[in-house]
């Protein structure tokens, strides 16, 4: 029995459909860039981290990727921002695109086949809005143009909403002006799914009659406690706010443990929970590599224990079928624990005896399936572990409001009450470090430390 078929939900049918390329072997996909006028938010890195996941799993399947985002690098928001702070427009465009790929590659978002900028492909727009005057679906008005919506039957299919509803001119895309032929016209030339999307599908076949797009396809927003994120709200953070407090690979984590359709809520609890499992997550790969280290050029012998064969068997199936079921990221890091717990337990009965052939096939096995499942997903470390356990550390003292030095000095104060058998010292201390996030782990050469969920209040 192969592999189940990959299934996407297209926004245009509103259903998953089976999916299917053009060209055998190769897919092409177009995911909307930013306007650089700032700092990039957590909304920005939803739809990246989304569609980086669809990216590295079309590569993983084999398929030859053309893969297109796009900078809109002078807008309205551009030139007010530049007039503002004194500075050339295409010069501040630029500074916020390359800081819009710094974050991209602290999430570890793939860059894509090509980064098309408006600028340089002015003339191309020219013709193409020249084509849908010609067309007979845009008109001119005092120097702009506007595109006729009552020209194309099929504006509206792909929101599936009625036209009227564009009349608040959603994305300020659609202005009221009574001048217009239709108060939904929009701009073509001044100027997400609806209406944004929409007018890019009216216009691109406007122009081009014969193209065509397969698939289409949404992310979820992300709200912040409960409530929708926005910058008129002034509740809404810049992806720098976020990783300044937690690890990027701890937001890519938290972003993909929510389906990409559905709307991801946002809280600082979220991000503790989610910084806790990767740490979990890297510490037990280092453990596993550091124990398997001295084994790793030998000649190891040996069948692979019958219930560890079936996991790692059933892990990549069930990898497989949830990813090829519209990229079911939830369920992927929900079965990975399994995996990993198995690889901590057989870690406790590596250290329990002596060498046994039997436990090396395990955590070797064991091993590559879940670094492999990382690496497609995008979450495996571009440096080592040991790295990101450090910098997951340093994050943790950070938000805990802490320095090295102040919870060394916390622990040799619990250690001295715990030799003088002050066990209530010894516990408030433990306490008070846990509500901050910092767990103590008494072993025999004294006593460490790692980052945990802060033990809040009502928990």
């Amino acid at each position: 029995m192969g592999d189940p078929e990959l299934v996407l939900f297209n926004s245009m049918s509103k259903q998953k459909e089976p999916f299917k390329p053009i060209v055998d072997g190769k897919a092409s996909m177009y995911v909307c860039g930013v306007t650089p006028y700032d700092l990039s938010h957590i909304g920005h890195a939803r739809a990246y981290v989304a569609f980086d996941v669809l990216h590295r799993y079309l590569k993983h399947l084999g398929y030859d990727i053309k893969y297109v985002r796009n900078f809109t690098d002078i807008d309205d928001k551009i030139i007010k921002r530049a007039n503002e702070a004194g500075e050339d427009p295409l010069s501040l465009s630029s500074r916020f695109s390359k800081e819009f790929l710094y974050d991209m590659a602290a999430l570890q978002c793939l860059p894509p086949t090509h980064e098309p900028r408006v600028t340089d492909h002015t003339n191309q727009i020219k013709d193409m809005i020249a084509k849908i005057i010609d067309n007979g679906h845009a008109y001119t008005l005092e120097g702009d143009v506007y595109f006729s919506v009552d020209s194309f039957p099929d504006y509206c299919r792909l929101s599936g909403r009625k036209l009227d509803d564009n009349l608040a001119g959603g994305g300020g895309r659609a202005s009221v002006d009574l001048r217009k032929r239709n108060p939904a016209d929009f701009a073509l030339w001044k100027d997400l799914i609806f209406p944004h999307h929409e007018n890019e599908l009216a216009q691109s076949r406007a122009a081009c009659p014969e193209s065509n797009v397969n698939y289409w396809m949404h992310n979820g927003f992300v709200n912040r406690d409960n409530q929708k994120m926005s910058k008129s709200d002034n509740n809404f953070f810049t992806i720098r706010d976020i990783i300044e407090k937690y690890h990027p690979l701890a937001l890519r984590f938290f972003l993909m443990r929510t389906h990409y359709r559905a709307d991801v809520n946002y809280s600082d609890r979220q991000l503790d929970t989610a910084s806790d499992r990767v740490f979990y997550i890297y510490q037990t790969i280092q453990d596993c590599e550091k124990a398997l280290s001295p084994f790793r050029e030998g000649n190891i012998k040996g069948q692979i224990p019958d219930d560890i064969r079936e996991l790692v068997n059933k892990f990549p199936a069930n990898f497989t079928a949830s990813m090829s079921d519209d990229l079911h990221t939830t369920a992927v890091l929900d079965d990975l624990m399994e995996p990993l717990k198995a690889i901590n337990s057989n870690l406790k009965k590596f250290k329990g005896k002596k060498q046994q052939q039997l436990l090396i096939q395990a955590l070797i096995a064991l091993e590559k399936e879940v670094k492999d499942v990382l690496g497609i997903l995008g979450l495996m470390p571009s440096s080592s572990c040991a790295e990101v356990l450090q910098q997951l550390k340093e994050k943790a003292l950070k938000r805990a409001g802490m320095s090295e030095e102040e919870l060394s000095q916390k622990i040799e104060e619990r250690t001295l009450a715990r030799k003088n058998k002050q066990y209530s010292e010894s516990d408030r201390i433990r306490k008070e470090l846990s509500a901050v996030g910092i767990a103590l782990m008494d072993e025999p050469g004294g006593t460490v430390w790692r980052p945990c969920e802060p033990e809040r209040p009502e928990d």
